[in-house]
């Protein structure tokens, strides 16, 4: 299989995995470098290696991600046991024409003045780096692994488990 083969695959599967979270956790170093999360409403498109987010350009989290641009985002969907963890770049952007693509009217809530805000940003993270945990979503298959856990004494198995490398300049690292 060539690289750009399989690069489609791990778009397709981060893509498949967070295609219906609605909150991510974006994580940004603070100025004394400690670590800060906070959750942020996700647009639903498709995962083409980047993610998109509304702000307001003069957040914390911009300027923490200005100051150090790496990031980290976290998706989680307990019902579905699927759990998504993508570090990359941040940036922001203020371009009329990509928020007019991702806007919808649930992002009326943290935006009342919507896109004629002129404050309104996005924040782009370029994802570098992927792990994600897709386990079995059904009770009775969960269950019986934690019953096979305990009675073998070996671990459950928790499903699939994947590290991808989504920016291929980071293939090396």
């Amino acid at each position: 299989m060539d690289q750009s083969t399989y690069r489609q695959q791990q778009l397709r599967k981060l893509d498949e995995l967070i295609k219906n979270i609605r909150i991510a956790m974006l994580t940004t170093v603070e100025e004394d470098g400690s670590l800060r999360s906070r959750p942020m409403a996700a647009p639903q498109m498709t995962f083409q290696g980047e993610l998109w987010f509304f702000t307001s350009a003069d957040a914390p989290k911009v300027a923490e991600s200005q100051q150090h641009r790496q990031v980290n985002v976290s998706f989680a969907d307990p019902e579905h046991q699927d759990y998504v963890s993508v570090s990359g770049t941040a940036s922001l952007v203020r371009d009329r024409q990509k928020m007019e693509e991702l806007w919808s009217p649930w992002f009326s809530t943290w935006f009342p003045q919507g896109l004629n805000d002129p404050n309104l940003a996005l924040l782009k993270v370029d994802v570098e780096k992927a792990e994600y945990w897709d386990a079995p979503s059904s009770t009775m298959v969960y269950v019986y692994g934690v019953v096979k856990a305990t009675l073998t004494g070996k671990g459950p198995q928790a499903g699939e488990h994947a590290k991808l490398v989504v920016d291929e300049r980071q293939a090396g690292t």
